[in-house]
């Protein structure tokens, strides 16, 4: 089990090897800093579970430091440390965030007392956290058919194993729902659950993603690696991943350990990896378009997702499910989807999957009106899909090479949903499967001015 981390910060270095003595007694790992500038690298290196952080020092006080470390990370706890300060100074430096105050000459009994309270505090507060993120989710993937069954029970199993899993599976069959599930399942529950587009990260930018990066002493950005630490680390459709990332990911995974862009400290990380794909990685790894060593990283256990029209008799129960997700979390007017509307999306394609069933309550309980769907309405929110495809006339960016390609067609494809819901990021986000941040970074990377459209 790793140690806990305690960096210890004081201007007198009695004070600092005395508390580097007693903890550690007590089984911490300690660091300690006798300036501000000393403090900062020590932290960028080596990410703390506690500081201890002395009041008045040379050149640079702790209030200061207290205020830009808790705006970094607010769950990691500061207890400050003074010997002459006043009441006043107390209460402001706990009114700012610090766990609690600690006067000089310390009470080794009550600094030991308080640093156990604190890690505790901290602990809860993240398990809080995880308890409400997966609140917010719905977990467990519907249906009571024989393939969603076999499904749940492989993942529950596989959940009690730290092997990584690949889940093969058409666009919005429901991949990272299973991910969820299956983390929620797992030993790691209380760990994050870190969701990676990685076809959205530029080669150029991939190393600081994954690793994160230190600028100087007194910045750092912690990567997904790192920000997966305990937990699980999903890889979502790997098949768009370029060579470079690809490289990148593969060494990390291999060994476990990585350093910062611009750090020298080796970091350590204990992740499962979970990946998705919808193409089949064989084909791209004969290709050349995937790399065979991280293929087998990541393929230990596959696990194959069924497309929508193969457990189609789970539509009537995945309909009701997304009517009362819609009615709490967004407060959309309840309608029902009466037998004959039922029984008609039973024997409708699907080529969208789950998430197109998933828009099409939403659009329908948005636009339509009345306690019942009618199935005219239904009918008409399919549309095209309904009709079955068209020829469309050859795109211009047909002759572009595939790079430009690809940023066309996604910069007219955002841009016309973007336009759609109005300029709202968190609907685009729903509407296209495309998490948040990663959303805000493929708009950013394409040049889209989405505020310019709110």
């Amino acid at each position: 089990m790793n140690k806990i981390n305690i960096l210890a910060v004081d201007d007198e270095p009695d004070i600092g090897r005395l508390l580097q003595e007693i903890l550690e007694d007590e089984g911490y790992a300690v660091m300690v800093a006798e300036s501000g500038a000393a403090a900062r690298r020590l932290r960028a290196e080596r990410k703390p579970d506690l500081i201890l952080l002395d009041i008045w020092m040379p050149n640079e006080d702790g209030i200061t430091l207290l205020k830009e470390w808790l705006r970094d990370d607010p769950l990691c706890p500061v207890i400050m440390m003074s010997g002459h300060a006043t009441v006043e100074t107390a209460v402001e430096a706990t009114r700012l965030g610090a766990y609690d105050f600690l006067e000089k000459p310390l009470s080794m009994a009550k600094l030991l007392v308080t640093v156990e309270r604190a890690l505790e505090n901290a602990k809860l507060k993240r398990e809080n956290i995880g308890l409400k993120r997966r609140a917010e989710a719905p977990i467990e993937p519907v249906g009571k058919s024989a393939a969603m069954e076999r499904l749940r029970d492989q993942i529950r199993r596989l959940a009690q194993h730290d092997a990584p899993v690949l889940l093969v599976g058409e666009p919005g069959s429901g991949k990272e729902t299973l991910a969820r599930y299956l983390h929620a399942n797992s030993p790691r529950r209380d760990g994050p659950f870190v969701d990676v587009g990685v076809g959205t990260i530029a080669p150029a930018y991939s190393a600081v993603e994954f690793f994160g990066r230190v600028d100087g002493l007194d910045e750092i950005q912690h990567g997904l690696l790192e920000q997966a630490h305990g937990g699980t680390l999903f890889l979502s459709e790997v098949a768009d991943m370029e060579e470079e990332t690809q490289i990148r990911l593969m060494g990390a995974l291999e060994s476990g350990s990585f350093s910062r862009v611009g750090g020298s400290e080796l970091l350590h990380v204990n992740v499962r990896v979970v990946a998705s794909t919808r193409k089949p990685l064989e084909e791209e790894v004969r290709a050349g378009r995937f790399r065979r060593e991280l293929y087998y990283l990541l393929n230990v256990v596959t696990l194959k997702v069924p497309p929508l029209a193969e457990h189609s008799e789970d539509v009537p129960e995945l309909l009701n499910f997304y009517v009362d997700y819609f009615v709490s979390r967004e407060k959309l007017p309840f309608r029902k989807f009466p037998v004959p509307v039922q029984n008609f999306l039973r024997h409708y394609p699907w080529p969208g999957n789950i998430r197109e069933l998933k828009n099409l309550v939403q659009r329908l309980l948005i636009l339509g009106s009345g306690e019942e769907v009618e199935l005219e309405e239904v009918k008409a929110a399919l549309g095209e899909s309904l009709a079955g495809p068209v020829s469309p006339s050859q795109p211009d960016f047909y002759d572009l090479p595939l790079k430009d390609a690809r940023e066309r067609f996604e910069k007219a494809y955002l841009e016309y949903h973007l336009e759609k819901y109005a300029g709202s990021v968190a609907r685009l986000s729903q509407a296209i499967g495309l998490e948040r941040t990663h959303l805000y970074r493929k708009l950013n990377s394409l040049g889209i001015k989405f505020k310019d459209k709110r």
